[in-house]
């Protein structure tokens, strides 16, 4: 069988090398050799489901040692530069950090720390083709609003530098619940650049018949169906009390018209008549009023979920109201949780934060959606080398 040697940069919890590693056909499949990823509780979740290299630190460190500020910092960036320039790499993915581009932050695009994180794979790409050579194909994943930020500009300036490393470079942005089972609202573009002539005349995979192929027309009824799949409706306020919304715990969730006359509120809240049916996510906006998704799928989940964020998508249940579980969001980006995929329970001897978790799902990309993407990568060189 044939084997293509793959690399990831900013790995999150895997949710790319997870799609790469599921993408195979009978003749051809992806080796993961390595894995890079800063942020320590999302190197405890990678960890935990993955047996491969992970580089775990700062890349620009890993790329450059030198630049460390003590020996140890050093000695311990130079074995990890050994690790990722050990051996040539066909494919280089990343997920690279979209806060600095995206319209939930301040956008602030390359003014941001980490949207110069994007500089780093350009790093890698040049040092692994002096080395080696540069690697065949890129896969690239970010927010929609990186085409749109600062009128175009940004994205102008990736792809440029891009297309000066040698590479075609192709994107799309495309929604989570159009090409996927999951019933989620999320857009994101997915970049790919091919530096074979041949790969690129075989490149067709964003042509309007075969995005057409690959579009999943979903009726109301088959939507419930995927709902179900991931939300736990057994779930009981017994045994997660936790994730329930109360109006012991919400007050100002919970009020009633006779409190609301009584009261200087502008508007009215209460979550046990607003969140009316089951199988629907709802969000409480900013605190002031409460939105059904209109699609009928749950809304493009965030980083900030965990920690304060106004975009919680709330479901009713059997016995009451309540946010989703972190399971539940792990399993709306298409990781099988329960089935081959587990969620740490400890960090440094403590019990594993749910925030941090909520964090990692909203960071996080749709596992199917990559592993789609990347079966038609694999169709393109596998017919590129065997013909």
């Amino acid at each position: 069988m044939k084997e293509y040697t793959v690399g990831s940069l900013f790995a999150g919890v895997g949710g790319i090398c997870l799609g790469f590693q599921n993408a195979k056909n009978k003749n051809a499949h992806y080796k993961l050799l390595w894995a890079n990823e800063i942020d320590d509780y999302a190197c405890a979740t990678y960890k935990n489901n993955f047996k491969h290299e992970l580089l775990q630190g700062d890349i620009k460190l890993v790329l450059h040692p030198e630049l460390a500020t003590s020996d140890e910092e050093r000695k311990y960036y130079e074995g990890l530069n050994d690790i990722i320039l050990k051996e040539p790499i066909d494919i280089l993915n990343g997920g690279f950090p979209c806060q600095a581009f995206s319209i939930a932050g301040e956008q602030k695009g390359f003014e941001d720390e980490r949207g110069n994180l994007f500089l780093n794979i350009i790093d890698l790409i040049e040092m692994l083709g002096k080395k080696f050579y540069k690697p065949r194909v890129l896969f690239l994943e970010n927010v929609k609003n990186l085409q749109a930020h600062d009128n175009g500009r940004t994205y102008r300036v990736i792809k440029e530098k891009l297309e000066g490393c040698g590479y075609k470079i192709f994107e799309k942005v495309l929604n989570t619940m159009e090409y996927s089972d999951l019933p989620q609202n999320r857009e994101r573009i997915y970049i790919i650049g091919l530096s074979d002539e041949r790969d690129i005349e075989l490149f067709d995979i964003y042509n309007k018949d075969v995005l057409s192929n690959l579009y999943k027309h979903k009726t109301s009824e088959e939507r419930v169906d995927d709902i179900k799949k991931v939300i736990n409706y057994d779930l009981s306020k017994e045994k997660a009390e936790k994730y329930y919304y109360t109006k012991e715990r919400y007050p100002n969730y919970f009020v009633s018209l006779e409190e609301f006359k009584n009261s200087e509120k502008e508007n009215r809240i209460n979550l046990d008549e607003q969140i009316d049916e089951m199988y629907q996510f709802y969000q409480c906006r900013r605190g002031m009023y409460v939105r059904k998704n209109k699609s009928g799928v749950c809304p493009t989940l965030t980083a900030n979920m965990g920690t304060g964020g106004h975009n919680v998508p709330l479901i009713k249940v059997n016995d009451g109201i309540r946010k989703l579980t972190p399971t539940e969001t792990f399993k709306l980006q298409g990781f099988p949780v329960g089935n081959g995929y587990k969620l740490p329970e400890e960090f440094n001897g403590k019990k594993y934060p749910d925030s941090q978790l909520y964090k990692q799902a909203g960071n996080a990309v749709s596992v199917p959606v990559i592993t789609t993407l990347s079966e038609e990568i694999l169709k393109i060189l596998e017919k590129n080398d065997n013909t």
